[in-house]
């Protein structure tokens, strides 16, 4: 479990996110993303604390090259 795991995810872990969301949608091509179903699929992980008005585009972004790379 990584430290993130222990006190809750929040946007800025876009590693954690990226890992979290390959293990729940691995039919998902993360390139073809759009940041609506992203956001989405980030609010619905259990261990993700923050809210969504905390959220922005270039946190998305880096949420979405995360995950990129993770499944590469």
């Amino acid at each position: 479990m990584t430290g993130a795991n222990l006190r809750g995810l929040k946007w800025t872990d876009s590693l954690d996110l990226a890992v979290e969301l390959a293990e729940r949608h691995p039919e998902v091509d993360p390139a073809k993303i759009n940041f609506v179903d992203l956001m989405r699929w980030v609010l619905e992980l259990p261990d993700f604390l923050e809210d969504q008005s905390h959220c922005g585009e270039k946190k998305l972004e880096a949420i979405q090259m995360a995950w990129i790379e993770e499944v590469e």
